[in-house]
């Protein structure tokens, strides 16, 4: 067989030469490939053993530019070996030892000073610290290796780690960095990364691009993004544009790019100004709807509305303590407690007010206000006296923490929204009692005339008494509200008593949506005031607006048949 296939070789010269042509051609490409693979460089360990050792004893030079030169051509390899060098550095930990005059990374346990090789990361040894050198580091250097460590951690297979360091090299938009970024986009999967990481390109092309293509490039991802940072990088540039002399059609791309990002930024801030509004409408609603039963139903002016409040907020803090003790981590049940618990107690202080001081007082505003003002004097005191006059903690459960946080700067923090639903189900509750139930029907009886519901049987008098213990136990449950964003102390109340009364005039006397469309109203003017105003100003302006609307429409936006009006 052997004999024959030689024979045909030799039978054959065209085929023994195209034969050996194909084996030259395949022995080139092998070398090829095995010059390719000694050629191209590790890029997992950039540096070799010694290598890596040579450049870290440079670390102790004494110039702290000589220093931070190493630093960075220590980092600009992105060896993964480099980073616990540098970090140990940055955290005091890089030390010479003495007896061979390596670098090592020592831990401190007690005395004794546990040695780690800087290319194996095995422990190596113990010793104290005067066999130890530190390599000192001042702030110069911290920088330096602040960003070197963001450069490098761009390779961590951590994903956190690696969007941290983008971020901080979007913050630095150090040019000398994007050649590792570059590196770092080849090699990135994650696609909500690599678009962080094409953006950070781009902020570092926009001013460090070589060509008008590679500017204008830059631009086009700018403008697609909506972030105050991105403005900052484009104002920035704009800002020295001419300084810089830049092409110009690269400054009216830029100029563009930023008015556009500017004018979806304003649209973002205005969603920002709605829902803190909102968010404040909600608190100020909680506060005036039992008011508006108390003052707007019943005509009494309560200015100790407020200290209602206030004994709902003290009553949530009495239920936490009490509840602590059994349950520590129980803050979320303490707060289900608080509810009906404030509401009881508040609404039977009511009562007490209501039989002792109110009745005797109808029809007669003026004193009604005097009275209710020497009230709340001394319930303020009275709860000076027992808790005394310092803020107490009321602390919110877990799922009242936190914030949804968007990448355009609007931020809608838990607590509030939790407040705007609480808020909802408490008017959906109050008209509920109105509308549906014995006590509501005979309440608007009394309300529209108190002599003919009396006349069919109607005990006007435990009317009254309820009704008011229904507004007081209202404000004790914004006092539970409130105490999740503010501090309970004994003049809590008197933050809200004005904002209240605002509310309800606003609203028209009486009418329970009224009240929400007035504290919704009044909210939101605010938090459109307050930016360009500032909050003080802001509310004497909204209150001399709510004067001049009151002397067009005395009986506020939506007027109600009641004691109060026929008076």
């Amino acid at each position: 067989m052997r004999n024959d296939m030689f024979s045909v070789l030799r039978r054959s010269p065209f085929s023994l030469a195209k034969t050996r042509d194909v084996a030259l051609r395949l022995g080139a490409l092998i070398a090829c490939l095995a010059l390719l693979v000694v050629a191209t460089p590790n890029s997992a360990q950039a540096f070799s053993d010694e290598e890596l050792r040579n450049i870290a004893e440079q670390l102790n030079d004494k110039s702290a530019s000589k220093k931070v030169a190493v630093i960075e051509e220590m980092a600009a390899d992105g060896d993964p070996r480099v980073a616990p060098i540098l970090k140990a550095m940055l955290d005091g930990d890089l030390y010479v030892r003495d007896s061979d005059e390596h670098v090592v990374i020592a831990t401190k346990k007690g005395k004794v000073f546990t040695h780690i090789d800087i290319v194996s990361g095995e422990e190596v040894g113990e010793s104290s610290s005067k066999e130890l050198s530190k390599i000192k580091i001042n702030n110069r250097l911290r920088g330096a290796l602040r960003d070197a460590l963001a450069t490098l951690n761009l390779f961590s297979p951590d994903l956190n780690i690696r969007s941290a360091a983008v971020e901080q090299i979007m913050d630095a938009r150090d040019p000398a960095m994007l050649p590792l970024l570059l590196r770092a986009i080849d090699r990135e999967e994650d696609e909500t990364l690599l678009a962080r990481m094409e953006l950070a390109q781009a902020t570092m092309a926009l001013a460090a691009g070589e060509t008008t293509e590679e500017r204008l490039s830059a631009i086009d991802v700018l403008a697609s993004e909506t972030t105050p940072q991105i403005r900052a990088v484009l104002s920035q540039f704009v800002a020295s544009a001419e300084a810089e002399g830049y092409e110009p059609e690269v400054v009216a791309a830029a100029e563009d790019a930023l008015e556009a990002v500017e004018g979806r930024l304003s649209t973002w801030q205005t969603i920002g100004d709605v829902y803190r509004g909102i968010s404040l409408g909600s608190v100020l609603l909680l506060a005036a709807v039992g008011l508006a039963i108390t003052f707007g139903v019943m005509g009494v002016i309560n200015m100790a509305h407020g200290e209602m409040i206030m004994i709902g907020a003290y009553t949530t803090f009495m239920v936490q303590q009490a509840l602590g003790t059994i349950l520590p981590s129980g803050s979320a049940w303490s707060l289900v407690i608080s509810v009906p618990a404030a509401f009881l107690v508040a609404g039977a202080v009511g009562v007490v007010i209501e039989r002792s001081v109110i009745r005797f007082l109808y029809g007669r505003p003026l004193e009604t206000l005097l009275a209710t003002w020497g009230v709340s004097l001394v319930l303020q005191q009275a709860i000076r006296t027992i808790f005394g006059a310092t803020n107490q903690q009321v602390t919110a459960p877990d799922f009242m923490s936190g914030a949804i946080e968007f990448s355009t700067g609007l931020v809608l923090t838990y607590n509030r929204l939790w407040i705007i639903l609480f808020s909802i189900i408490v008017v959906a509750g109050i008209a509920a009692v109105l509308r549906y139930t014995a006590f509501g029907l005979q309440m608007r009886a009394v309300t529209q005339n108190r002599r003919m519901a009396g006349s069919v049987g109607i005990r006007t008098g435990y009317v009254d008494a309820l009704t008011f213990g229904l507004g007081s136990g209202i404000a004790g449950i914004a006092g539970v509200a409130l105490s999740q964003i503010s501090n309970v102390s004994p003049n809590l109340g008197q933050t809200y008593i004005i904002d209240s009364f605002m509310v309800v005039v606003f609203g028209g006397v009486g009418n329970l949506w009224g009240t929400v469309l007035g504290a919704f109203s009044l909210g939101i003017v605010n938090k459109f005031l307050e930016p360009m105003a500032g909050a003080v100003l802001a509310k004497i302006f909204v209150l001399i607006a709510l004067i001049l609307f009151i002397q067009k429409r005395p009986k506020g936006l939506f007027a109600l048949k009641g004691r109060a009006v026929e008076a």
